[in-house]
């Protein structure tokens, strides 16, 4: 999927002045190298726009040096409002008997063309500032909890970071999922 030459330059200019107005984020790095590769990607812009369109104001948090890739993260104050009430995976959304969510933190993700954050790279993104302080954030979940039919989710409480687990199938209004996206 490919954004309208206007999309894209709204895009670019909104991220622009994310970037700018929070440079502790990603210390060192030159807005005009993260244009030069984002510019190059189209497809990674429509998935930083269903960022931004879902509320996550996603911003730079990272570069690897190795490949040259700069990493994207949702960094919303808390968690982004449109990816909210939704289950763990589609399994939990399918094991729900009644009150169905609408959609699975993971197939969103994977339709937005984006990965929900580690359990690391949650607790890096809290070292940049405070997240999640009302709402909380369902994270990738290791394969051995997910088979016992949990899930893990991560917020900020009292001036510290924890990670929970939760049944698959649960939601809650408060919840929804960060992502990150690797340009």
């Amino acid at each position: 999927m490919e954004l309208s030459a206007e999309e894209r330059e709204t895009l670019l200019r909104v991220l622009e002045a994310r970037f700018a107005k929070n440079m502790k984020r990603h210390m060192g790095l030159d807005w005009a190298a993260v244009q030069a590769r984002l510019e190059a990607r189209p497809d990674k812009l429509w998935s930083l726009n269903e960022m931004e369109r879902t509320g996550g104001e996603p911003d730079v948090v990272g570069h690897d040096r190795e490949t040259g890739e700069y990493l994207f993260c949702d960094c919303s104050a808390q968690s982004p409002q449109g990816r909210r009430s939704i289950c763990y995976d589609r399994e939990g959304q399918e094991a729900r008997k009644e009150h169905k969510p609408e959609n699975s933190a993971i197939s969103m993700a994977a339709d937005m063309g984006i990965e929900l954050l580690t359990e690391e790279q949650y607790r890096e993104l809290q070292s940049l500032g405070d997240f999640d302080t009302t709402t909380s954030s369902w994270v990738q979940t290791p394969a051995a909890v997910r088979s016992l039919g949990g899930a893990l989710f991560a917020d900020r409480r009292y001036g510290r970071v924890f990670v929970y687990h939760n049944s698959a199938p649960s939601y809650y209004s408060a919840r929804g999922f960060r992502g990150s996206l690797r340009v």
